[in-house]
This record gives C-alpha cells, structure tokens and sequence, in this order.
C-alpha cells in the first residue's frame, strides 16, 4: 500500500509550536514512529506552507497512491482550491487535524473539505495520522 501525508501551514513548527495544543514532539520524530510500525507500507510525506504547492502535490499523487492523508492546517477553512482539487483526483483522501477543531475558535468549525473526503479525523494529537493509517488498511 502507498500512503501519502501532506501537511499544510506552520506544521512544519511542530514540538516548538504552541505545544500546549500540538505537543512537544517534531512531526519527523512522528513519522520515524509511524514508519516503523506500518514498515510494510510506503508512507511518503510532504510538507508545505505555500497553498499552490499542496495543490500541486494532490494532483500529483491523486491518481497514482492508494490514500492520501492530509492536514492542511488553517486551509482547511478557507481554501477552495484545494478542496477543488480534492475533488478532482482519484485517491481517497482522509482529513486529519491534531486538535480538536471543534473546540476551538467558531471558524475552525467548518472544514471546506470534509464533504469531499472519505472521512474526518481529529482531536486524537498525531496520533490522528495513525488512525488515518489505520483506516486505509481496514
């Protein structure tokens, strides 16, 4: 199986941002973790905090991965771009956020792509990737 995350803006900050709501831990630390324990899967990563790049990464992936595992940060709530071309691509893609957006600021609430992924997952810290992991093996 071929799995791709791609995370959005300022993820690139994990275990130096705001670790009161996102942790200590580097999300490269994570990835170690979470290659080693889906070891016979491909798990490729890409980060950026440019939206034309994630666009660019979706469509490049969208036809050729078996799952896609995005968490595209504070766009998720303003960027119908991507959530066009979400729905573009061929790949399922499950949305992922580390917090629990649904208790924080009212914007956060509203996921522009939600309707357009195969699911929603978030509040579970990274381990939320895990689970998106988990949900394509099932």
């Amino acid at each position: 199986m071929k799995l791709i995350i791609i995370n959005g803006p300022n993820l690139n900050l994990l275990g130096v941002r705001e670790p009161s709501v996102y942790g200590n831990q580097s999300f490269e630390e994570y990835l170690k973790e979470l290659r080693k324990q889906f070891s016979s899967f491909q798990l490729d990563y890409f980060q950026s905090n440019v939206e034309g790049e994630i666009i660019n990464k979706l469509q490049e992936v969208g036809f050729s991965y078996d799952g896609i595992i995005l968490n595209a940060g504070g766009y998720t709530h303003t960027s119908v771009a991507i959530a066009d071309a979400i729905s573009a691509i061929k790949t399922p893609v499950i949305e992922v956020h580390i917090s629990n957006i649904y208790a924080r600021e009212e914007f956060r609430h509203h996921s522009l792509f939600a309707g357009k992924c195969q699911g929603s997952i978030s509040g579970f810290g990274l381990n939320s990737y895990r689970l998106a992991v988990e949900s394509f093996i099932k």
